[in-house]
């Protein structure tokens, strides 16, 4: 299936990913990651022949910043909004140091603390969405504890992890379907396997 290697070279075709990914080392924030759908739909976009950025609807950015304030994360916003505006794109940055503080209010089920950036990214509720990238010394660093078949084989299968809901599943795997018909979408029931 596909490697690492592939994985950067199509999340790169994005130009808005690149940009991104280059300024990142400069925005300053803790354990950064690209993380999902700029990663994962910008692959989809590559192997279905679309434009690089069709559908894709925002660039996360997941970082881990032990301030847990909601004026450290709003200033965050705005440094990394600046230092994008140029692109054309809506960049979110969150810190995933407080995910534990909204969630529950926002989705209606606990979210105990994450301690890395990367325990966000395995909160995702697919296993496609359970990747990210950042820049490392002379080149990338992929994370993708599930690996990349469900990316390069345009698979949406849960992620039943602790915050797993079917109903939120199936409304955004139906999201996607409607833009990337070609997706193959299995029941918020089935196993990780």
């Amino acid at each position: 299936m596909m490697t690492e290697a592939q994985l950067v070279e199509a999340v790169l075709q994005n130009p808005i990913n690149q940009t991104i990914l280059e300024r990142l080392p400069r925005l300053g924030l803790a354990d950064a990651w690209l993380v999902s759908g700029s990663v994962f739909q910008t692959v989809w976009n590559v192997l279905t022949g679309r434009a690089p950025d069709y559908g894709i609807k925002d660039y996360d950015v997941f970082y881990f910043d032990a301030d847990t304030s909601w004026e450290a994360e709003d200033a965050i916003i705005h440094r990394v909004a600046a230092a994008v505006s140029d692109i054309g794109a809506s960049v979110e940055p969150r810190n995933q140091a407080r995910v534990h503080l909204w969630y529950p209010s926002k989705f209606g089920i606990a979210y105990p603390p994450l301690q890395r950036a990367t325990d966000g990214i395995d909160r995702f509720l697919t296993l496609a969405a359970r990747v990210g990238i950042r820049p490392a010394e002379g080149g990338y660093d992929v994370y993708a504890p599930r690996g990349l078949d469900d990316v390069s084989t345009l698979t949406i299968r849960p992620n039943l992890c602790p915050n797993f809901r079917a109903d939120l599943y199936e409304a955004k795997a139906a999201t996607w379907k409607a833009r990337w018909p070609e997706l193959t979408i299995l029941p918020a029931t089935d196993s990780q396997s």
